[in-house]
């Protein structure tokens, strides 16, 4: 008879129990509920933090598909694990309108990093108090994730390109740097 550790088993099953629930989505939130998604920013800028030599919004946007996905998977975070003034953030919203079947209305910020930020409006559009929430969906983040590398890979493309034509660097050096910035992005 083989020796079975209870224990052990145990403890990887609570393991396994905590990771789902850490990716599990918002409750009140439910997916099959959801009427329409509406994309109202596919990419809002800040116009002080683009830099277009660095990554154009453009290259980012949000879709339908993006957002209900981000239902599935955010989990809810404090506003210390959302604070755009410590946490990685690109500049680039996206921000949708989601209707549930009840009338209420979620209105959502979604950054490719996969931080999310809501505000809950009932069928008046008017907030519901003490609704504004703050998410993380990294699923979300290694979605768009891939997005946002083939952005960045753009963006240096052009601002090699443009220190070329200025001639400050010439085309061979230009493939270079092109080919180590994407080899140290690759990089796991």
């Amino acid at each position: 008879m083989n020796n079975i550790n209870i224990p052990k088993i145990g403890a990887a099953l609570v393991a396994m129990a905590a990771t789902l629930l850490a990716q599990a989505a918002d409750k009140r939130y439910p997916i099959d509920y959801v009427r329409k998604v509406e994309v109202t920013e596919p990419s809002k800028r800040n116009a002080a933090w683009e830099d277009k030599d660095f990554l154009n919004c453009d290259d980012v946007v949000l879709t339908q598909e993006d957002v209900l996905y981000a239902l599935r998977h955010m989990r809810r975070v404090s506003w210390k694990g959302y604070d755009p003034e410590k946490v990685d953030a690109t500049g680039c919203e996206g921000e949708a309108l989601v209707t549930f079947k009840n009338g209420r209305v979620l209105a959502m910020g979604i950054e490719p990093t996969g931080r999310i930020g809501t505000a809950e409006y009932d069928a008046q559009m008017k907030i519901v108090s003490g609704s504004t929430s703050f998410y993380e969906c990294a699923p979300c983040r290694d979605r768009k994730m891939a997005l946002l590398k083939d952005a960045l890979y753009r963006a240096d493309e052009r601002r090699l390109k443009k220190l070329v034509a200025e001639g400050q660097l010439s085309a061979g050096e230009a493939q270079t740097r092109l080919k180590r910035a994407r080899d140290s992005r690759d990089k796991p």
